[in-house]
């Protein structure tokens, strides 16, 4: 019987899990396989880089979307296709374009209908 081998994942499945945007991450994390250690030790105690890109972007669509509090497609929408900082974010946030405020509140609609048919579901 063979040894144990530890799993690995590619660089893009780590970014992804990390919430990070992969192309503005060090090459080196971008070039190499990530052990579950690895990944592990990344999550419980993050190098620098990693607590920058978390705090200061680029951020990936998904964690843009969250922070817009919209749909990814309401991104694609609004013509966002590109993954923004927190800057561009939160420039977003303080003076909202029509789009936005739009897609916040479609998202919102479709948030409590959710929430409503979970309801019913429950007590059905």
């Amino acid at each position: 019987m063979s040894a144990k081998t530890s799993q690995s994942m590619k660089p893009a499945t780590a970014a992804k899990k990390l919430g990070i945007y992969l192309p503005a991450a060090p090459q080196e994390f971008q070039d190499s396989l990530i052990s579950r250690e690895e990944f592990n030790k990344l999550q419980s105690d993050p190098p620098q880089w990693l607590a920058d890109l978390r705090r200061n972007g680029p951020h990936p669509r998904p964690e843009v979307a969250r922070k817009l509090n919209v749909s990814i497609s309401g991104l694609a929408r609004g013509g966002i296709t590109e993954a923004l900082t927190t800057a561009e974010i939160t420039a977003l946030l303080q003076d909202p374009p029509q789009w936005l405020v739009a897609e916040r509140a479609s998202f919102a609609a479709v948030r409590a209908e959710e929430q409503r048919v979970k309801e019913a579901g429950n007590q059905a």
